[in-house]
């Protein structure tokens, strides 16, 4: 039976092969006309079918985003999981992460976003990671730094050893929201932490010396020095010591400039003439065994070895592009199951 129909097969392919090749002699352009129109009908099926497809990937966001943004508050749902909220906001997180992957989301997108992610945060507090993606896509990708310092505040709160939700505190202070103070100040207790990274203390002192506050970097490299015994470490942090106390310098003897100029109407020509005048105590020693300079035609003053002054590595220059004001009250999502 099998051979049979196999014969019958073969028979039937060799016939129909035969067929075309002689309409294929005898009126080729027909042939091609018919073959380009069964693959215009193929093309044409191919693209509803993906449109189709497409229309219901965006129906089923869509019905996601409405859920995760219908969310009842965290504090009302955590009783209604029974004792599961860690595992509550596992599902929560893996809902959620099937809309935030999306090219681009809308304002009030991240808006749900920043509410599911608070729900999520309240049922299971120690989710660190969940902070960490929040305050970045809330931070850079939404431009929504109030709502991303809102998310990390609470994340800091739960977890005070995580380095890094306090680091995304101090860099949406310092690079969004232009308060270079308040960002060296979470970028130092950041530093502080057990397992930061080794450049932290480093960039946290650029950062306080800038922001106008570099005996506060001082105090914070004296913890580091007391609590690291590494050669090395040590080496690197009484380097940025003295860097810090370089700049300090600088702005006392600035300082003792502008009385002097303001004192007596003119620029002083030697640092010594500050002591004289008494603007000046007493002049401080360079720590890295140079000398501080002074250019009596504009009373700008330098260190002999370390002539730039302590600047972190980058800043943005241009300002923020959001216009919205700095909340400052606790933050209200619109929520549409109340």
């Amino acid at each position: 039976m099998a051979a049979g129909i196999f014969r019958f097969t073969h028979l039937a392919g060799v016939s129909f092969m035969a067929f075309s090749t002689a309409l294929h002699h005898r009126s080729a352009p027909i042939v091609n006309q018919f073959l380009l129109g069964v693959g215009g009908i193929l093309l044409l099926t191919c693209i509803g079918w993906l449109q189709d497809e497409l229309d219901q990937r965006q129906d089923r966001t869509i019905v996601q985003i409405q859920g995760l943004a219908q969310l009842p508050k965290g504090e009302y749902l955590k009783p209604a999981v029974l004792g599961y909220h860690h595992l509550g906001a596992d599902i929560l997180w893996l809902r959620l992460l099937q809309v935030v992957g999306k090219k681009q989301n809308s304002v009030d997108e991240y808006e749900w976003m920043y509410h599911a992610l608070d729900v999520i945060t309240t049922l299971d507090p120690q989710y660190a990671y969940a902070y960490y993606v929040g305050g970045n896509i809330l931070g850079d990708l939404a431009n929504r730094p109030d709502l991303s310092n809102r998310l990390l505040e609470k994340g800091s709160d739960a977890n005070p050893d995580v380095w890094y939700i306090p680091f995304l505190l101090g860099y949406n202070y310092y690079f969004l929201l232009d308060d270079p103070a308040k960002g060296a100040e979470y970028i130092m207790k950041a530093g502080s932490l057990p397992d930061r990274p080794a450049y932290l203390p480093g960039l946290a002192t650029r950062m306080a010396a800038e922001a106008g506050s570099p005996n506060t970097a001082l105090a914070f490299l004296e913890a580091r020095l007391r609590e690291t015994q590494d050669p090395q470490t040590r080496e690197s942090l009484v380097n940025r010591m003295k860097e810090v106390i370089i700049e300090r310098d600088l702005r006392v003897l600035e300082s003792a400039i502008e009385a002097y100029r303001v004192q007596l109407r003119a620029l002083p020509v030697r640092l010594m003439d500050l002591v004289a005048a008494g603007t000046l105590p007493i002049l401080p020693q360079e720590p890295f065994g140079g000398d501080y300079r002074l250019d009596p035609k504009t009373g700008s003053i330098s260190s002999s070895t370390h002539p730039e002054r302590l600047r972190t590595f980058f800043k943005r220059r241009k300002p923020p592009s959001y216009s919205f004001p700095k909340v400052e009250p606790s933050y209200s999502f619109p929520r549409t199951w109340e």
